[in-house]
């Protein structure tokens, strides 16, 4: 279970409440509501609206949602009957209002400042997403590139330091969520 000091912002929708792992952080001002599982170490920040209503979401460890980023999902209908959950993998870092739809992120990703991604979209692992870049539906992003733009265009292959820096990226926020577990 969670250290999370309030438990108010989680929120059941049609019987279903989130799982929590783990020595995970939630910010007061967040609301996780519905189908969400989130691993070990997951950082929830300021103003983040996650909500699993109408599909399910998953969030794997030390992740980190940084302020105002809204996570959501999409409804399964006749045309798709599957719909889209939302699944994050470890060790990405969200940055500061992002907008995640219906979309499926690897391991050790960077998604930065702003950038929406859209239903569909597959990003691979190790991957840097520019700040502002837009991913449309159904995109793939192959792994091990950075990738800027809207629509999003891959620009390099990753430096090795980018790709270390991707895995230290999720340390420094568990560190710090660790931080303001602490925080009496």
């Amino acid at each position: 279970m969670s250290n999370n000091k309030s438990v108010n912002n989680l929120r059941s929708y049609q019987g279903i409440f989130p799982t929590l792992g783990a020595n995970i952080y939630i910010d007061q001002s967040a609301v996780i509501l519905g189908d969400i599982i989130l691993a070990d170490d997951v950082s929830i920040w300021p103003l983040v609206a996650a909500r699993g209503d109408v599909n399910k979401m998953t969030i794997g460890a030390r992740t980190n949602v940084q302020d105002g980023t809204v996570l959501h999902v999409t409804r399964r209908s006749e045309n798709n009957p599957n719909g889209n959950p939302l699944h994050i993998g470890a060790d990405v870092t969200i940055g500061h209002k992002c907008m995640l739809h219906g979309c499926t992120l690897g391991n050790r990703i960077l998604v930065g400042m702003g950038a929406i991604i859209m239903d569909g979209a597959v990003v691979e692992d190790d991957v840097f997403i520019g700040a502002g870049s837009l991913v449309p539906p159904n995109k793939v992003l192959e792994s091990g590139y950075l990738y800027v733009g809207n629509p999003i265009k891959k620009v390099r292959p990753l430096k090795e330091s980018e790709s270390a820096f991707l895995k230290q990226s999720a340390i420094n926020y568990v560190e710090l969520k660790n931080d303001y577990l602490n925080d009496s």
